[in-house]
Parts: structure tokens; C-alpha cells; sequence
């Protein structure tokens, strides 16, 4: 196993949308599987959610982390591991934020997948009932890497 460098961390966070995201409640930590796009004009990750424990989580303790991975095999690897401060966003700038979202999940999706995606929910299973949906960023305060190759 070695060290990934920064550019080559960016790069794994660059070309995926899905991760895991590691969060604190009450003393205990959770990792749940998220949808992301990394948004390289501020170095966060961004995105979405509805009301429920993790946001609860986050909005009380802001200190989260993240892991992406490509995994060809066993011994052919790589992840991506962010250090990051969750930031809740509002208005017309949430609004914003979930547009490069989508267009930045899509345009992955599109490389990685060859497949053409035009709605969020045939990405992203997420419903909020009468509620909007609510738009975080993790803003990226450490990020590290390993990879195994055989």
C-alpha cells in the first residue's frame, strides 16, 4: 500500500459521486453512503439531504469526514479521504450549489458510466415529503490517499 498525493486525491474525488460520509451523534459515529460532487472552485464537497439524523448531527457537530474509492480488484485500489467542516447552505446560493450538484454528478456519470442522466432521481433516490431539499458542503480542510496495485 502507498500514499496517494494531493493532485492525485483530488483526481479520485474529481471522477466519483458516490462516498461515505462519517459523522459524530451523541458520542457515537456514523458512516452512511452519500451522493457528492466535488466542486473544485471551492475545494468542498457538495451535497444534499433531507431532515432527519444526519443533518441533526452535522448541525450540531460540523466535523465530519469522507471516503471515496475506485476499486478494480483486491489488490487494484485507490481512495480518496477528506477532512472537512460541513456547512449548511440557504437561498439562492443552496440553490446554486445544487444545480453544479446535478450538472457536476451528471457530467461523472456521463465519463465514468458512458450514460446520459437528465433528472437528479435517476441518480439519487432522496424524497423529502412537503420539505425542500436541504444543500450542504463539506469544505475540505485535509485530504489524503492510499492506493494498492498489484
Amino acid at each position: 500500500m502507498a500514499d496517494l498525493n494531493i493532485s492525485e486525491s483530488t483526481s479520485i474525488l474529481r471522477n466519483n459521486y458516490n462516498g461515505h460520509l462519517a459523522y459524530i451523534s451523541n458520542g457515537k459515529p456514523y458512516v452512511v453512503p452519500i451522493t457528492f460532487y466535488f466542486d473544485p472552485t471551492d475545494n468542498s464537497i457538495i451535497s444534499y439531504t433531507g431532515e432527519g439524523h444526519k443533518i441533526d448531527a452535522m448541525r450540531e457537530n460540523p466535523s465530519v469526514s469522507m471516503v471515496t474509492e475506485q476499486i478494480q480488484s483486491l489488490v487494484n485500489w485507490k481512495s480518496a479521504l477528506i477532512q472537512g467542516e460541513f456547512e449548511e447552505l440557504e437561498g439562492s446560493f443552496a440553490r446554486q450549489k445544487l444545480h453544479d450538484f446535478f450538472e457536476g454528478v451528471k457530467s461523472v456519470i456521463q465519463q465514468k458510466d458512458n450514460k446520459e442522466v437528465n433528472f437528479i432521481n435517476e441518480f439519487s433516490s432522496k424524497s423529502y415529503g412537503r420539505g425542500a431539499p436541504i444543500v450542504y458542503r463539506i469544505k475540505i480542510k485535509e485530504i489524503t490517499g492510499k492506493k494498492r496495485e498489484a
